[in-house]
């Protein structure tokens, strides 16, 4: 697959199939990318697993914290990284060793490595490189549109509005 860029129905599809994602690499300071991407992506109504081994035993906004992706007690569906690009490798290979496998392995903005994808979609998981879910689903459905970001999706669709954080369509509950 060419991870130079993606089609929208490939994200789309992603973030519509996925209900648990473990984040590696989570952190407990709240100006951290990973926190308000944790914390995003739990309003959006995903079951969201922090993983970081210095937090392992205590809550981040509510949910346990866990050392490692075998410590979490349910399927992932997808394994999320807050790594550097030089350590997605050992994480790809403990995510390939859950059972069931995760469906996705997504790598957070700057990290990439292809080798990691390589053997991930040899397994049968698809792969996201250098891409945030946050700004990712922002963008698909609209939200993103409020700050005057041009989101490059085009619909004639009318968000509709709910109560609590909205969801444009991307999560279906």
């Amino acid at each position: 697959m060419n991870h130079d860029s993606y089609d929208n129905a490939y994200i789309s599809g992603i973030l519509n199939s996925v209900k648990t994602i473990a984040i590696v690499g989570a952190s407990a300071n709240d100006v951290r990318p990973s926190f308000f991407v944790t914390k995003y992506l739990i309003d959006k109504g995903f079951t969201v697993f922090p993983i970081n081994p210095g937090q392992a035993g205590k809550d981040l906004l509510g949910r346990p914290v866990y050392a490692r992706l075998a410590d979490v007690p349910e399927p992932i569906d997808m394994v999320d990284i807050f790594r550097a690009s030089s350590a997605v490798l050992p994480i790809v290979d403990e995510a390939l060793a859950l059972r069931p496998l995760p469906k996705v392995i997504w790598m957070q903005l700057t990290v990439r490595h292809d080798e990691a994808a390589a053997k991930a979609e040899a397994a049968g998981v698809k792969v996201v490189m250098n891409r945030c879910p946050k700004i990712e689903y922002g963008r698909l459905s609209g939200e993103i549109g409020w700050n005057g970001v041009n989101s490059g999706v085009i619909s004639s669709k009318k968000p509709t509005m709910r109560q609590g954080f909205q969801s444009f369509g991307i999560r279906q509950k």
